[in-house]
């Protein structure tokens, strides 16, 4: 029997991210994927809000974390990995290509003393790779488009695709960070979608389409019939024109470069300089401009 995990999705509205506990109702072992931790860049300040609220819904119900999952560095807020860690000391993981990010990454930032061999996480996991949450079987899916180091993460009944598919009236994710591809993203997308039609995919976003409530749950037979990208670019290459089309109006992610020196770090803040305080470093005109 495939099994079916428990799904418990916790919406973050700053950054319209989703952070899943996934459980096995049979061994109340569970992983947390995606966590959030806070950031205003306003202010500068940092907080644990969004982290301690999944670890009180783990104490609430007697739940064992068995694994601290990323599904890839994210450019629209900083990962809550290092600090859940530090709380529960379950294991972190990510995809093994995220080794590429760092080195990408570290290029951009000019930080030659950064280690990009992945040894931040306590593990990574190779394309196809199989785990375990209490009793139930997880496989990863590389599912590279969005960013190079992006998986998926398949446990049971359920696939949990970060930022590859959106629901079905929000279509795809873009493709154009660095690293990003829209043909890679087609391949990853039509990957998830020869999953059985009744899997369960949870995603990584909303941003609730048309003013609806926040959703984050389909399945491969909704999403191959009524997601307003796939139903509507039939072919690769109409999916990828229009996708790099799409892509080429929309702004960066206002956290794109605060988050990614923390992401790549396996959600580690820098540390302390001699006066005691963390600093961000914003590389200047780097990415693309909105008067391009």
């Amino acid at each position: 029997m495939i099994g079916a995990p428990e799904v418990t999705g916790f919406y973050e509205p700053t950054s319209g991210s989703i952070q899943y506990i996934v459980t096995d109702p049979a061994t109340r072992r569970c992983a947390i994927i995606d966590p959030v931790l806070d950031y205003d860049e306003k202010s500068g300040a940092t907080a644990t809000i969004q982290a301690d609220r999944l670890l009180g819904f783990v104490a609430q119900h007697g739940l064992t974390v068995q694994w601290i999952l990323d599904t890839h560095p994210h450019a629209d807020h900083f990962s809550a990995a290092a600090y859940l860690h530090q709380k529960t000391g379950a294991p972190t993981a990510i995809g093994e290509r995220v080794r590429e990010v760092q080195k990408l990454w570290q290029d951009f930032y000019n930080l030659p003393d950064l280690p990009c061999d992945g040894r931040q996480w306590d593990h990574l996991f190779a394309d196809g790779e199989t785990f375990r949450i209490g009793g139930l079987k997880a496989r990863v899916m590389l599912s590279a488009g969005h960013t190079l180091a992006s998986v998926s993460y398949v446990v049971g009944d359920a696939a949990f695709v970060h930022d590859t598919l959106f629901m079905p009236d929000s279509g795809t994710a873009r493709a154009d960070f660095p690293g990003g591809s829209a043909d890679a993203l087609w391949d990853s997308i039509q990957a998830i979608l020869s999953l059985p039609d009744t899997t369960r995919i949870f995603t990584g976003h909303d941003y609730c389409h048309g003013g609806r409530e926040a959703r984050w749950e389909s399945t491969v037979a909704e999403q191959r019939a009524t997601n307003s990208h796939i139903s509507k670019y039939l072919t690769r290459a109409d999916f990828v024109a229009a996708r790099k089309a799409r892509d080429a109006g929309l702004p960066m992610p206002r956290l794109i470069l605060h988050a990614l020196q923390v992401n790549i770090n396996g959600g580690r803040l820098p540390e302390p300089e001699s006066d005691g305080r963390r600093y961000l470093k914003i590389p200047l005109d780097l990415l693309p401009s909105p008067w391009n």
